[in-house]
């Protein structure tokens, strides 16, 4: 049975140190040897995607950005993309507007770079972000100094709207759109602390769950193994025919799942691939 590993990165597949272990590269690349389909969902963008998995021989394109795109590196090429409708576009940058509230806008260019454009004053805050982004083939940010920049015309291939503010400036946006029919918005804090909040939208499609599903139709699969460790996570696993979680998993992850391995830190996702690999080959 053709069958799709699928797995998160952070607190997945990657170790404490953000990165794929050489043991991990190993074992994955001898589960691809013997015909295993490996591939990622995950809430980064190429231009980190890229670097962390330059090891993995895998030829199957990567789910990025919570499933708003599926990129194939193959040729840096997005095979997919799910799109804000542009009247939704401009309406959320009008309302961010008078909101006050400043973002990061993600827009697919027709060079297949994914261009940056800012709305709203830049705190510090995301002066260092970009800063930390700048040097990437993968995007290309269009943001002279701290002050909104100009938008480009057609907003018909917005990918994503990001804040990171603090929390009540983000929640009056937040609480206006959370339940909007026309896209989908995520709020939820991260490693800047309680007091700055986070907020993607995304357009109504985006999803890892529905970008999963196009994948393993793209690939052929009929099987879906998942991986994940953390909630956003829990829709893949919610689709998938094996849906695993690793030991340090949140609660409401090792409930959606149907088994549950060891940690990230001891290459456990690696190992359950290749275990998994053998037995299906064994199968046939």
């Amino acid at each position: 049975m053709r069958t799709l590993f699928v797995t998160d990165l952070d607190g997945t597949l990657l170790g404490p140190d953000r990165k794929v272990s050489a043991e991990s590269v190993g074992m994955i690349n001898e589960a691809i040897a013997e015909g295993a389909m490996f591939s990622v969902a995950t809430a980064r963008t190429p231009a980190t995607v890229g670097p962390l998995l330059d090891d993995v021989d895998s030829p199957l394109p990567f789910i990025v950005m919570t499933g708003a795109a599926i990129w194939n590196r193959e040729d840096n090429r997005y095979v997919y993309a799910a799109f804000h409708r542009e009247e939704t576009a401009k309406r959320l940058v009008e309302l961010y507007r008078k909101h006050r509230l400043s973002a990061f806008i993600y827009i697919l260019g027709d060079d297949n770079v994914i261009h940056i454009y800012h709305i709203g004053d830049m705190s510090d805050l995301e002066r260092e972000f970009m800063e930390e982004r700048l040097h990437t083939p993968y995007k290309d940010f269009h943001i002279l100094d701290r002050e909104e920049g100009q938008l480009p015309e057609r907003l018909d291939k917005v990918l994503l709207f990001y804040s990171m503010r603090p929390e009540e400036e983000v929640r009056r946006v937040y609480d206006e759109i959370k339940d909007s029919d026309d896209l989908r918005a995520v709020f939820y804090h991260d490693m800047y602390g309680d007091e700055i909040a986070l907020m993607e939208v995304f357009g109504q499609e985006a999803s890892k769950a529905n970008a999963v599903r196009r994948l393993a139709e793209m690939v052929g699969a009929e099987r879906i193994v998942a991986y994940g460790d953390n909630v956003n996570d829990i829709p893949i696993l919610e689709v998938a025919d094996d849906a695993v979680a690793v030991a340090n998993a949140v609660e409401a992850a090792r409930l959606a799942a149907g088994r549950v391995i060891g940690p990230n830190n001891e290459d456990s996702v690696a190992k359950d691939i290749k275990k998994q690999t053998k037995m299906l080959k064994n199968l046939d």
